[in-house]
Parts: structure tokens; sequence; C-alpha cells
């Protein structure tokens, strides 16, 4: 009976073993599992971190390209809709097939004239001459066919000994802008008075047929910045262009009788003699001649 009851004794405490045993297992896998919720926590904050990051970073890419896109598109919209101005205001250039004249006229006409008194303007196949000098401004324009592709010979001689000389000087000269040709000179023109206006277009910038530039016998040296005549280079230029045939077309303080503002680069070549009396006289090509620049409707 006392070997019974002892193993009835033994059972009971083999089966709270077990039950303690059960009741344990469930806190630990609970704390387990407390721990294994709090990792994974932890570990999407930091996946997260990292994506948010990378976002981030496309984001920022994405805003610069799209910015990037923006300007773009934004400057090629104000563009065409200068061009589309330019175009809605400028006068259709006719695209009739008329011959190119490519020969060159003379800058200067061979004979002598007076000056003094009233200019003697002729006409020849659409090109003004006053006393025998050749005229293009506001007032004077050639045909828009003529096209002789280039700088004038006698112009481009005497440009290149003037550089030679300057060169011994220590000054370096250079042709920016040389022959500009008439459809050149609309779209330049046209695209300045869609950008400051006619009235400010028309100090600065020649109308096409208008233009010096057409003649083959004027060009802009060096540099088209306001202060350029101030410069070593341009005082140079000022000082010595006559001696080999050149002007200074639109000389300073002269604005109101060449119709444009002043532009110490701008030189025309006419021949030695005419240009250093015109220079010694310290008068514009206009006073010299006694003419006006000034386009017809003003």
């Amino acid at each position: 009976m006392r070997k019974l009851l002892c193993i009835c004794f033994a059972l009971l405490g083999l089966l709270q073993t077990v039950s303690c045993a059960s009741q344990s297992l469930p806190e630990e896998t609970g704390l387990e599992t407390s721990a294994a919720v709090t990792l994974l926590t932890q570990a999407p904050d930091a996946t997260t971190g990292i994506a948010e990051e990378t976002d981030f970073s496309e984001t920022a890419e994405t805003s610069v390209t799209t910015e990037s896109t923006e300007a773009v598109t934004m400057a090629q919209t104000s563009a065409e809709s200068t061009e589309a101005t330019a175009t809605a205001q400028k006068p259709a250039v006719s695209t009739t097939d008329v011959p190119a004249i490519t020969d060159f006229v003379p800058s200067v006409l061979e004979g002598e004239y007076a000056m003094g008194g009233d200019p003697l303007i002729e006409e020849r196949d659409g090109f003004t001459y006053v006393n025998g000098i050749l005229i293009v401004s506001k007032s004077y324009a050639i045909p828009k066919n003529y096209d002789p592709a280039g700088i004038a010979p006698e112009a481009q001689a005497a440009f290149d000994a003037m550089k030679a000389a300057a060169q011994e000087d220590g000054i370096k000269l250079k042709i920016i802008s040389g022959y500009r040709p008439y459809r050149q000179q609309d779209s330049a023109y046209h695209n300045y008075a869609a950008r400051d206006g006619k009235e400010a277009a028309d100090r600065y910038s020649a109308r096409p047929g208008h233009s010096e530039h057409q003649t083959g016998l004027a060009m802009d040296l060096n540099s088209l910045s306001s202060g350029f005549g101030d410069t070593e280079v341009g005082k140079w230029i000022a000082a010595h262009c006559a001696e080999y045939g050149f002007i200074l077309r639109y000389p300073q303080g002269k604005e109101e009788e060449t119709g444009y503002m002043y532009e110490p680069w701008h030189i025309r070549y006419l021949n030695v003699e005419l240009a250093k009396a015109i220079t010694e006289s310290g008068l514009s090509l206009e006073e010299y001649l006694g003419i006006q620049s000034v386009y017809a409707e003003e």
C-alpha cells in the first residue's frame, strides 16, 4: 500500500512538472516572438530609411531633370514666340527668282567731284552715288539681289595692310562681321525689332537693303562693346584707319546725322584720299556730303 502511494505521488509530481513546463513554454515563446517583432519593426524602419533616401535621390534627379526640361521648354517656347513675332512683323521677302548681282560695284566712282554746295546724287542700276561715293544709309538702299558673297577685294587688301601695321604696334585686329547678305540682315533686324522694339532697333541695326555690310565694303572689328572706343585697340583704329582708306562710319556724337548710335568698331572703305579728308574734317559722311539719313516714312 505504501508503495502504491509512493507511485501515485511520483505520478502526481510528474504531471505537475509537465504542466509547469507547458506553462513556461508559451511565456518563452512569447518573449521570442516579442523580440522577433521588435527586430522586424526595426528592419523595415532601416529599409524605409534607405528607400526614402533612394526615393529622395531619384526625386531630386527627377526634379532637376524636370526643371531642366521645363527651362528648355520655356526657352524653346520663348524663341518660337520671338520668331513668330518677328515673322509676323517683318515684311515678306520675295521668293521670286531674280538674278543675283555678284559683281562688286565701286566704292568710289572715277572722276573729280566738287565738295560743298548741293550734292550731286546719281543712281546707277539701283545704287546711289553722292558726289561719286557709294551711299547706303537709311535714306538710300541697295538692291536686295546684290550678292557679291564676300568682302570687296580692295577693302580686304586695305584691311590686311592695316592689320599688319597694327601688329607691329602690338595691336591685334580681326574682322568679326564683314559681308552680310540681304536675307541675313532681314532676319537680324526683325529679330532685334521683336526683342527691343522697332524704334530701339533702328538706332543700332539697319533695315534690310540699308546695311553697308551688304556692299562688302564695311566691317566690324574686334568687339561690339560700347566701351570699345576707349580701349587701346579702339583708339588705334580711330587714329590710323584713314591711312588705309577707312573711316569710322558712325562717329561719336553724330547719331542725329548718321541715324545710328556710336559704333567705334564699324569701318567703311572708301580710299585713302577721301578717308583722310573726311576724318580730318571731323564730320560724318552725311555731313561731309550734305545729305541726311532717315527712312522714307520719317
